[in-house]
């Protein structure tokens, strides 16, 4: 390793953190992390891991300015997630603003970047799941979090100036260990591994639409070690720069993970359906299914995890033992 470093923001939280450890993994102990990180439920997730700084989030520019490190790649992981986070401003401030920050400090530094965009801009799914750059510009996110991660999508693509390499992810359902302080905003194999643990049964909404039978709500859902391993790739190979998906490829219903679940405990399935929450049910996606040909051909080979594959992994070796990455 040179004198340089590599910053990852949201690094406290569950991809991030995860992220962090994957570096590590790999060699890199150079790393400068950005979080908020007065959260003392997030703390596990940074145990353990070896990195050079933690920097506050709000006092980061400030931080670069009064340090001017060397860094060769800055991973933009960190934003508001919570999609019944209703007030713009929110979502404007860190989601957008905060990015295009990072975005103008890359471009004057010349230093490559990776931030994370989400499939909630693809919104209902009526203009498809292709992650071109005309899409953007169509799309109509059902909640102001997917607004967001749109928004700075939309203003990427239009920038003259570009970081020397880019590359904005359209993360899909991502699942894994380190999502414990998630609260209502971790994945649905989080809760259902804590409701079998409690109840026996694992609750799932109710379709509120004829064309899909309860439980039969389809989404792309992807393993966390295999965000990572992209992330890792990209910032190894750097192809063409653009918004590149980051799902499987292959939408799977709700019932087929939770029966994972199940099984990941040794348990037969028991399943009861719930009524969805007035406060989200107009805004839910029934089915999302990522287009993956643009990072194959960009020249990605590595297979990715099915999903029983990858809730068997995250349930016994670490929901189970109450591990972290």
């Amino acid at each position: 390793m040179n004198g340089s470093s590599i910053v990852v923001t949201g690094a406290a939280g569950f991809i991030g953190s995860c992220l962090v450890g994957f570096l590590n993994s790999q060699g890199y102990t150079n790393l400068l992390l950005v979080d908020e990180f007065s959260r003392a439920d997030k703390e596990p997730n940074l145990q353990g891991k070896t990195y050079l700084q933690k920097i506050e989030r709000e006092s980061f520019f400030d931080w670069l300015q009064n340090n001017d490190p060397s860094i060769d790649f800055i991973f933009h992981i960190g934003a508001r997630t919570d999609t019944t986070e209703f007030n713009y401003a929110i979502h404007e401030h860190l989601n957008v603003e905060y990015s295009q920050k990072i975005w103008n400090y890359c471009v004057a530094k010349n230093v490559p970047l990776v931030y994370a965009s989400s499939a909630a801009t693809y919104g209902g799914g009526e203009f498809g799941y292709d992650d071109n750059h005309e899409l953007p510009f169509k799309l109509k996110p059902l909640n102001p979090y997917g607004v967001s991660k749109n928004e700075f999508d939309k203003w990427a693509i239009q920038q003259a100036t570009q970081p020397p390499f880019w590359a904005g992810l359209k993360f899909f359902n991502v699942y894994g260990p380190n999502e414990y302080h998630k609260a209502r905003m971790a994945s649905v194999i989080f809760h259902s591994f804590n409701q079998i643990k409690k109840g026996g049964l694992v609750k799932l909404f109710r379709s509120h639409r004829p064309d899909f039978k309860d439980g039969q709500q389809l989404r792309d859902f992807v393993y966390v070690k295999d965000v990572l391993k992209v992330c890792y790739w990209l910032m190894q190979n750097k192809p063409a720069s653009g918004i590149y998906n980051l799902g499987t490829g292959k939408a799977r219903a709700f019932e087929d993970l939770v029966k994972a679940t199940f099984a990941g405990i040794d348990k037969d399935p028991n399943i009861q359906f719930i009524d969805m929450p007035e406060d989200i049910r107009d805004k839910y996606q029934y089915f999302t299914e990522a287009n993956m040909q643009k990072l194959f051909d960009a020249g990605y080979t590595e297979k990715f995890y099915s999903l029983e594959e990858g809730v068997q992994d995250y349930v016994r070796n670490y929901l189970s033992l109450g591990k972290f990455y």
